[in-house]
């Protein structure tokens, strides 16, 4: 005796196994996106096209201007390069403010940036220090640093 597969009866009797393709239709959909919104979009390098410089060759050695240190003593005596600038009682240091402009224009004419660092005494007042900075400001120069002696 032969047994009968259960598809065969279904098939005789005019049931077929059918399949809803619609909600699959719409999982994918969901499934489609879920990915296209989680997924991460990398922007694409564009290409820049420009020509690098070369190097260019000096015949003369081109002399930086150093930084200058600007000391401020006790008695409010602006000293650069062992000469003193204005005299303390004055209101603005002009004399400073003339080397300093002059410094600056030197650096700019060398494409350096102008550098000051002040230099104060251990007991020089804070408003000769603030007149130094003003020279400084009025002189166009930015880049002011402060150095103090090391504590012993």
């Amino acid at each position: 005796m032969r047994m009968r597969s259960g598809n065969r009866k279904r098939a005789k009797r005019g049931l077929v196994a059918e399949l809803p393709i619609s909600p699959l239709i719409d999982v994918v959909f969901l499934l489609l996106f879920y990915f296209l919104v989680s997924a991460t979009i990398e922007k694409q390098e564009t290409d820049i096209s420009f020509n690098l410089p070369g190097t260019i060759k000096q015949s003369e050695p081109l002399e930086m201007p150093d930084e200058q240190v600007v000391q401020v003593m006790e008695d409010g005596q602006a000293v650069v390069n062992d000469y003193s600038y204005d005299s303390p009682a004055a209101l603005r240091y002009r004399e400073l403010e003339t080397m300093l402009r002059r410094f600056r224009q030197s650096s700019e004419a060398n494409l350096v940036e102008p550098r000051i660092t002040i230099a104060p005494n251990d007991k020089t007042p804070h408003e000769m220090v603030v007149k130094v900075m003003d020279a400084c400001s009025h002189a166009g120069i930015e880049s002011v640093t402060f150095a103090f002696a090391s504590i012993r």
